[in-house]
């Protein structure tokens, strides 16, 4: 079994949305932010056929992944960079398109990190996110917290709904340089395995997940994985185990 979450499982109604505001063009050069394991890089590289994708991620290991699926499918217009896209010195100007599904919300200094990215757009270039709205619109962020801890307060640490107001978003892209921003409804469950017990496993491999049970003691762990397999029990339909969720999709330019 890999160590790594399978995000690609997790967001596939997600990543159709996506896709699809994404709009790669045959001869589009694009820049994927928090590629992970690059699915959204190799789906650009397919429909940029006469450009190119470049998959940007912290995660040697994921990137790893990336580079073997995009060997083993054929992909020759894609290529990987392990950097901090809050301050890689991109090539500037080189980018049509700049992409990332829920690779963005984790910057210490959004607006630096954005207008650095910006820097690699070419002057109206696109910018197309996808980012969580706020955490009690996300089931599974919200029960999957509740059933290993009776903490209320949000977790300390990187937060995936930084970017959930759209007034703050606006804000800081419009201070680093972007215009014509908008924001799409994304409402579609989060996928977790096709039983429970595939879930469990999934669900163990959470950064957040790891980080809670491991400041229990070793009981209380016992309980929390009990109670987190209910949880996942209840969550289990016919086609598997899903948890609401809410997302926007991000758009705008790069100012002229």
């Amino acid at each position: 079994m890999s160590d790594l979450f399978d995000y690609d499982a997790e967001l596939r109604r997600h990543n159709e949305l996506f896709r699809a505001a994404a709009d790669v063009g045959l001869r589009d050069h694009v820049l994927d932010i928090g590629c992970g394991t690059g699915q959204s890089t190799r789906e650009a590289a397919r429909a940029a056929g006469k450009g190119i994708a470049v998959g940007v991620d912290l995660s040697a290991p994921m990137l790893e992944r990336a580079r073997w699926l995009s060997d083993d499918q054929g992909l020759r217009n894609v290529t990987y960079q392990q950097a901090d896209a809050q301050t890689h010195r991109f090539p500037p100007a080189r980018f049509d398109l700049c992409i990332s599904r829920f690779g963005t919300m984790f910057f210490a200094d959004p607006v630096a990190a954005f207008t650095n990215i910006g820097r690699a757009l070419r002057p109206e270039g696109r910018l197309v996110l996808l980012v969580w709205q706020e955490r009690d619109r996300n089931e599974w962020a919200t029960a999957i917290r509740r059933s290993l801890t009776a903490a209320s307060a949000p977790p300390d640490g990187p937060d995936p709904f930084s970017l959930a107001d759209p007034t703050v978003t606006t804000g800081i892209l419009t201070a680093a340089g972007f215009a014509e921003i908008g924001f799409t409804d994304v409402h579609e469950p989060v996928h977790y395995g096709p039983d429970s017990a595939t879930a469990f496993d999934a669900v163990l491999r959470l950064w957040e997940v790891r980080d809670l049970l491991a400041a229990l003691d070793a009981a209380a762990a016992d309980e929390a994985r009990a109670r987190l397999r209910a949880v996942l029990d209840a969550h289990t339909t016919a086609g598997g185990v899903h948890f609401d969720s809410r997302a926007w999709i991000v758009t705008a330019r790069r100012c002229p």
